[in-house]
């Protein structure tokens, strides 16, 4: 009887092994299926954020554009304004610098003394 016994735990003890190998093969098996799962989820919450981000940047993006060419049309109306100002004064202006340059009247600092 003892023999029996013996041979009937023997038969538990491997059945109880074989379960806990099956145990642990499904036990990895779901934690790999788990850490798939929560990396696509992952990956699909990124996507949508990204997407979101783009089209965020994409409406005041455009804003921006629309700003850059009425600054740039103001500029170049400014720069031409300045061009016809210095076209109309220009003559003047000649005339001014070559008077400057040509007609000196020179005075004597009053810090330098006169020889006597």
């Amino acid at each position: 009887m003892s023999a029996q016994n013996s041979a009937g735990i023997q038969t538990l003890l491997d059945a109880e092994r074989e379960a806990q190998k099956i145990v642990q093969r499904d036990r990895t098996k779901r934690v790999k299926e788990a850490r798939d799962e929560a990396k696509k989820e992952i990956d699909d919450y990124k996507k949508s954020k990204d997407d979101e981000f783009k089209k965020f940047e994409a409406e005041h993006t455009s804003g921006n554009k629309k700003a850059e060419e009425d600054a740039s049309k103001d500029a170049e109306v400014k720069i031409k304004e300045i061009q016809q100002a210095g076209k109309k004064g220009q003559d003047q202006v000649v005339k001014d610098l070559l008077k400057a340059v040509f007609d000196i009247t020179p005075i004597v600092p009053e810090r330098i003394e006169v020889p006597k």
